[in-house]
């Protein structure tokens, strides 16, 4: 339902690894996109839920995004009912030119998953992200000179400074 309200995957720009698999187990979920309608969110948050039989049944979602949906169109101003078609092409081509590919992991000793909390859904949505970026990055000489780097077959390869 996200990936249908954003065009996009979510956790998108993170790694697909045990870190994320924890924090999701532990409540985390995608922000909302702006202009999400609140029944749409509400309905979001009931399939998120931790406890799967809390969780609405296919039937249901169906059922409620259709209620959504006529009620919307019911109650959009007459220039929201034409959509303009290029809109729809641009949005389509994006969210298709980027190919996503579903993968199993098996993480052992998971907790039991929890919902988390407003705080905790603001604390990771903030969380800084801390790498280092060394000051001297000019110096490259030792990477590239490196053989364990940079392989003699590559040598053959390489462009030289007068193109030939």
């Amino acid at each position: 339902m996200w990936e249908i309200s954003s065009g996009q995957p979510p956790f998108a720009n993170y790694e697909d690894d045990y870190d994320l698999a924890m924090d999701i187990v532990n409540g985390m979920r995608p922000k909302f996109v702006s202009g999400t309608p609140l029944k749409y969110k509400e309905l979001m948050e009931q399939c998120w839920d931790a406890d799967p039989t809390k969780r609405p049944d296919v039937y249901s979602i169906r059922k409620k995004i259709r209620e959504i949906n006529k009620s919307y169109y019911e109650n959009a101003p007459e220039n929201f009912k034409k959509v303009n078609n290029l809109e729809i092409l641009s949005c389509y081509y994006y969210a298709s030119s980027k190919l996503s590919i579903s993968k199993i992991y098996q993480f052992d000793n998971l907790p039991e998953p929890r919902n988390a909390t407003e705080e905790g859904q603001e604390a990771f949505h903030s969380k800084p992200y801390s790498f280092n970026i060394p000051e001297n990055s000019s110096n490259n000489d030792g990477i590239y000179n490196n053989p364990n780097l940079h392989p003699e077959e590559q040598n053959e390869l390489e462009i030289t400074d007068d193109g030939f």
